[in-house]
C-alpha cells in the first residue's frame, strides 16, 4: 500500500480508506503509537470510532471506565464520549486500525498531519491554528493535554 504516513499528535497515521472511497460512510486508518504515547483528551461530536488492536496493548480511558486491549481485541467509542488513548508500554509500540463512522477523521489527518517523506524528516511544521479550525469543522474538541483523563 502506497498511502502516505502522517505524523499526527505523537502518532503515525496511514489513511487506508477515506470519504473519497467510501462515499463518506467511514474512514479506515492504520495508526501506530510509540511507547508511552498518549492522545490528548478529546471528543468527536460527529463520528463514532472503533479501535481494533493489531500489535501491542492500549488503554482507552472514558468517563468512569478504562478498557485495556491487546492484539485481536477491539472497542467501540460512540460519538460524544470523552476519551483518550494511551500506550502504557515503555518499550513497545501499539498498532491499531481505527474505523471512524461517518468519515471525518481522515480529513483531519490529511489537513494537519505532517506528511513523512521517507527520511523521517517532516516536510512541514505542525500548524495548531489550522488543527483547531479543521477540528471545529468536523466536530472534534480537545479537552485536555496528553496525560489528562476523563472524570
Amino acid at each position: 500500500m502506497n498511502s502516505p504516513i502522517y505524523r499526527f499528535f505523537g502518532s503515525m497515521q496511514r489513511i487506508l480508506m477515506s470519504e473519497k472511497e467510501t462515499a463518506s460512510q467511514y474512514d479506515l486508518i492504520e495508526g501506530t503509537f510509540p511507547p508511552g504515547a498518549q492522545s490528548p483528551l478529546h471528543v468527536h461530536a460527529n463520528y463514532s470510532e472503533t479501535i481494533i488492536v493489531l500489535e501491542g496493548q492500549v488503554t482507552i480511558y472514558m468517563p468512569g471506565q478504562q478498557h485495556s486491549l491487546k492484539a485481536g481485541e477491539s472497542h467501540f467509542i460512540t460519538r460524544d464520549v470523552v476519551h483518550c488513548v494511551v500506550n502504557q508500554s515503555e518499550t513497545s509500540p501499539f498498532k491499531a486500525i481505527v474505523v471512524a463512522s461517518p468519515s471525518g477523521f481522515a480529513r483531519l489527518i490529511r489537513s494537519v498531519g505532517i506528511c513523512e517523506n521517507g527520511t523521517n524528516e517532516p516536510q512541514q511544521s505542525f500548524d495548531m491554528q489550522l488543527a483547531a479550525q479543521v477540528m471545529a469543522e468536523i466536530g472534534d474538541t480537545i479537552l485536555g493535554p496528553p496525560g489528562a483523563r476523563p472524570e
